[in-house]
């Protein structure tokens, strides 16, 4: 699976905070299923639900959600763009610790192709395909999140 450590990075390099702690951020993928056609093939999706907790997080929420936005674009999009998903694709609780930190998950319903092809010699390769790109990619590639004055993120586009 490459997303959960996918979005770790992408995360981890967007939010200050989870910069200068990563430690706060745990991720977790849950009720997972391997679905495969039995077609002959050994190629299959995983499907789980990716749990994120961020803990003692003191920034803003926002500085959470755009850029894990910004990657669900990528990387999910269909739990925008599919009105379906989007009611229940993306959840989240907070447990509000002091006037000052929260704790924070965040719940993603996943998806990753698994291509499984035999080569010469019985050898089988296994490759990771990248989602479907429904939209125009990014015009940047950098980009910053503000609130006022305050940076909250900054993040490259998600790869």
């Amino acid at each position: 699976m490459y997303k959960p450590p996918n979005l770790r990075q992408h995360l981890t390099n967007a939010i200050p905070d989870l910069k200068q702690n990563p430690d706060k951020l745990l991720i977790f993928a849950d009720q997972g299923h391997t679905v495969a056609s039995g077609t002959g093939s050994l190629s299959f999706e995983y499907q789980y639900r990716l749990n994120i907790i961020i803990t003692d997080f003191s920034g803003d929420p926002d500085a959470i959600m755009v850029p894990l936005l910004a990657w669900i674009t990528v990387h999910q999009i269909e739990l925008l763009a599919n009105p379906d998903l989007r009611k229940k694709g993306i959840g989240f609780e907070v447990d509000f610790n002091n006037h000052e930190t929260i704790d924070i998950s965040i719940a993603l319903n996943l998806t990753e192709r698994t291509i499984v092809k035999q080569q010469d010699g019985g050898k089988l390769q296994i490759t990771h395909p990248p989602e479907p790109q429904t939209t125009p990619a990014f015009d940047d590639a950098f980009w910053t999140l503000y609130a006022g004055d305050s940076l909250l993120a900054e993040w490259v586009t998600p790869t």
